[in-house]
């Protein structure tokens, strides 16, 4: 494998960390508008798409292969509570 094959297993490994992160930040901010109005966009899709990444990451490492639907669900649950971390709870 060259290092441009290795580079697209990465990203197709973090895609969907980083696809549910965007959308996730995306629909807080539409939800929580009024609180969430002085976050910012970016920090909470960084923060979600990092905690998506660790758990898919914890998803490999746990079960020797990526794609288990234990993996995604954690990756959903990681995300979720990286937004509610760094979103309406602080704000509350």
């Amino acid at each position: 494998m060259g290092p441009l094959d290795a580079l697209w297993h990465l990203l197709n490994f973090l895609g969907p960390a980083v696809g549910v992160g965007l959308l996730a930040a995306g629909l807080a901010k539409l939800a929580w508008w009024r609180a969430l109005r002085a976050v910012p966009y970016w920090r909470l899709a960084g923060w979600a798409m990092a905690a998506g990444a660790v758990a898919l990451v914890a998803g490999l490492l746990v079960f020797g292969r990526d794609g288990k639907m234990a993996t995604y669900g954690l990756l959903v649950a990681a995300t979720a509570a990286a937004l509610w971390w760094h979103g309406p709870r602080r704000i509350a």
